[in-house]
């Protein structure tokens, strides 16, 4: 029997969407407002979940105290209050789309959680837009 558990998260940070290899019409045409050289931000909600067997111990898939601190630690330390293109490092070469901020994130969290327990992060960049990666 596996049970998910998860946890929310909050974060905001400002990006830009754009390729620099792409002149600026071409910037525009595909990422629209996205795209302005200013930056924006989102307000991010953030879901992580983890799925595996049940510690017949501790009753526990995991400690969610764990969970909530390396949440803490790797991503909200990390990202939050933040201009991503220009702050996070992976993101001066990788376009800041929430698709691409959901696989940072989920590699940040895999190697603190036990390889036994499936790893799902869920990020919402607006109340109807989000994006959901498992590995």
């Amino acid at each position: 029997m596996k049970v998910k558990v998860s946890r929310k998260a909050h974060f905001n940070a400002a990006h830009r969407l754009y390729r620099p290899e792409w002149d600026n019409e071409k910037n525009d045409a595909v990422f629209g407002l996205c795209n302005n050289p200013n930056f924006h931000g989102h307000n991010y909600e953030l879901v992580v979940s983890v799925t595996g067997k049940i510690d017949q111990e501790t009753g526990f898939v995991m400690d969610m105290k764990l969970l909530k601190d390396l949440i803490k630690d790797k991503v909200e330390n990390v990202l939050d209050h933040k201009n991503l293109n220009v702050e996070i490092e992976w993101f001066k070469t990788v376009n800041p789309t929430a698709e691409n901020i959901a696989v940072f994130i989920w590699n940040e969290l895999r190697p603190s959680i036990k390889l036994s327990l499936d790893l799902e992060v869920v990020l919402y960049e607006t109340p109807r837009n989000f994006v959901t990666f498992s590995g």
